[in-house]
């Protein structure tokens, strides 16, 4: 029987031990345990976290980390990546987040797969982010859908119609959610833009003009030696073996957008680059998310001066320049509209600003394209760039290439997605891929 000194001393190491407890809970970050924040917004308990696997880490990618960090409601548990340097570099540049950032949390070990599958297999990964090049894409994303993750891929969609469509058709049949990375449609002067055309603001739209760059060309550039970390064989993935140049994938030493997207065999050049993200908000004003233009006629040096397409409903697109890069200008009957990034111009000046009104037409409001997808995936809803819409943006790109390429007017049928009566130009709307990485399409 203990003696009223003992009890004494057992009392007071109980009511230590208890309230070592209670300091240690009072310790353990606010983000860990939910609740408000400062500004009324809620943490995220660690349940409630998205996480992700990364596939592709160039400079894309590495900005995207960032991007879905900032959002306080994912974490990043895993890498895919061709290149070492490249992974270690965006390795480095997550443990800098979090250095910066103590309310995200910590650090822990990300593992690096060189074989994406490997990253698929995992069962902690709830969605992908995919920033390779584009010749990539499709075959990454069907085995991703395959895989049951949820999908964000960059822009453009694809590199043929036939690959977008193999893409929708596996996001479909999986049932998954699959953001596309037009993140223009997040974007404020985008949002009211489509906002002013599909209300008649500036009467009935007559043309528009997109500046976006020229179509891309075949790949010649001289090989040059592979640098250590770089397997080459991977990073060409389905297509046919072509040799190294730098210009695919630059050294660390050059903090730029590689070159691949010039060339046909990895991408579109600007036509699908930047078209991807122009000719995206013109079928977006235009309400053509599920369709798309009739006809595509390329320049002929004579009466017909640029690539022009044209809707069933008459208005005409043409893919030329004009004042601004990388800018659309929207020519009505009442007045017209000149966009680009961070810059919006109407005629009359005041619909700049122009308060769209409860009972006129309003378009999906998503004001972080991050947070839509992660909302999206929550609500196990269509985001606000669905891959319907990225692979119709996508077609009407790549449709444009071919015009250009066959160097004569094409028919094109949206409802059906080919050509009328142009075998050579429906040979293009896919691609051959090897056997190792390709898919159907």
């Amino acid at each position: 029987m203990k003696t009223e000194k003992e009890n004494a001393l057992s009392r007071r190491d109980f009511v230590g031990k208890a309230a070592a407890v209670a300091a240690g809970f009072m310790i353990v970050p606010r983000f860990v345990l939910g609740g408000k924040k400062p500004d009324g917004t809620s943490y995220l308990a660690p349940s409630d976290m998205i996480s992700l696997g990364f596939i592709g880490t160039g400079k894309q990618g590495r900005g995207l980390t960032n991007s879905f960090l900032s959002t306080g409601e994912a974490r990043i548990v895993a890498i895919s990546e061709v290149y070492k340097a490249k992974a270690q570099l965006t390795l480095d540049k997550i443990k800098e987040y979090y250095s910066k950032n103590a309310q995200a949390g910590t650090f822990s070990d990300i593992p690096v797969y060189n074989d994406f599958r490997e990253l698929l297999a995992r069962k902690d990964v709830d969605a992908v982010v995919i920033a390779t090049p584009d010749h990539w894409h499709a075959a990454m994303a069907v085995r991703a859908a395959q895989a049951g993750k949820d999908i964000y891929c960059e822009k453009p969609l694809s590199l043929t119609v036939k690959e977008g469509r193999a893409m929708v058709d596996a996001a479909r049949k999986y049932k998954r959610v699959f953001q596309t990375g037009s993140m223009q449609r997040s974007w404020p002067e985008f949002r009211q833009t489509a906002e002013l055309i599909r209300n008649g603001y500036i009467g009935d739209i007559k043309n528009i003009k997109v500046n976006v760059g020229p179509p891309p060309v075949p790949y010649t550039l001289a090989a040059e030696p592979l640098p250590d970390g770089l397997d080459w064989a991977a990073w060409l993935g389905p297509n046919q073996p072509v040799n190294f140049n730098s210009e695919l994938a630059p050294p660390l030493s050059k903090d730029v957008f590689p070159n691949w997207r010039l060339y046909k065999e990895f991408g579109g050049g600007m036509v699908t680059d930047w078209g991807a993200h122009m000719f995206d908000i013109v079928q977006w004003a235009l309400d053509m998310d599920n369709s798309g233009p009739v006809e595509v006629v390329p320049p002929n040096g004579k009466d017909v001066q640029a690539l022009t397409y044209r809707y069933d409903n008459g208005i005409t697109m043409t893919h030329e320049k004009w004042d601004w890069n990388n800018a659309i200008h929207f020519v009505g009957t009442e007045g017209d509209l000149k966009v680009q990034r961070r810059k919006l111009e109407t005629t009359p000046a005041s619909l700049q600003d122009k308060v769209i009104g409860e009972t006129e037409k309003h378009v999906y409001k998503s004001e972080n394209h991050y947070k839509d997808f992660f909302q999206a995936m929550r609500n196990r809803s269509k985001p606000v760039c669905d891959v319907e819409i990225g692979h119709r943006t996508a077609s009407v790109c790549n449709i444009g290439n071919i015009a250009y390429q066959v160097k004569r007017p094409l028919q094109w049928n949206p409802k059906k997605e080919s050509f009328k009566n142009d075998k050579e130009a429906n040979a293009l709307l896919g691609r051959d891929m090897n056997k190792d990485w390709g898919i159907v399409i």
